[in-house]
């Protein structure tokens, strides 16, 4: 996980930045339309049927596999379904 600074740096830009950046939207005095609300979760498959998948595996390459998602702020599912992403946009 990034430090504060080390993200200013990455993106050129201060907390303050974005402090300040934010108070217009945060008094509604930004106009567009509402988006509502961001949800976190699986990606959504308009008329594509979904079925699971999965595989069996020891619990070292789990935690291995959890401390990977997490140090890329995702989870688990989320990191898997971005390998399996990128491996396939590859061939």
């Amino acid at each position: 996980m990034k430090t504060p600074e080390e993200l200013e740096k990455l993106f050129h830009i201060t907390a303050d930045d974005i402090e300040r950046f934010s108070l217009p939207w945060e008094a509604g005095e930004v106009e567009g339309i509402a988006a509502g609300p961001i949800i976190v979760g699986r990606p959504l498959k308009f008329g594509e049927e979904l079925r699971p998948i999965g595989f069996k595996e020891t619990p070292r390459k789990i935690d291995a596999i959890d401390k990977r998602a997490t140090a890329l702020g995702m989870k688990r599912s989320d990191y898997l379904r971005w390998l399996v992403d990128k491996d396939l946009s590859a061939v």
